[in-house]
């Protein structure tokens, strides 16, 4: 190289150089944008039915009332072995 190219190819311009895996920037999404991706989205969800909803709604509440019971069941066998091994009269 000459000095002439070497010194064109120092002033010229060179973007920066970013680490690897350093995060890209993105730009922000406008508000109106967001919510039509978001309505789009939406359109898209497979909903339950009514009778699903409910089917489902009964499963979480009857299993609720299960696990509860089995806690509070433990809890006081626990509490009673406990009281008892140190002689507290309940």
């Amino acid at each position: 190289m000459t000095k002439r190219q070497q010194a064109q190819r120092a002033a010229a311009p060179r973007p920066p150089v970013k680490a690897p895996g350093a995060p890209v920037k993105k730009e922000r999404t406008r508000p109106l944008q967001f919510i039509r991706e978001v309505i789009a989205e939406l359109k898209k969800v497979a909903w339950p039915s009514r009778q699903e909803t409910i089917a489902y709604s009964v499963v979480v509440l009857v299993s609720t009332i299960i696990i509860a019971a089995i806690i509070f069941g433990m809890d006081f066998v626990f509490a009673r072995s406990i009281l008892s091994l140190f002689g507290v009269d309940v």
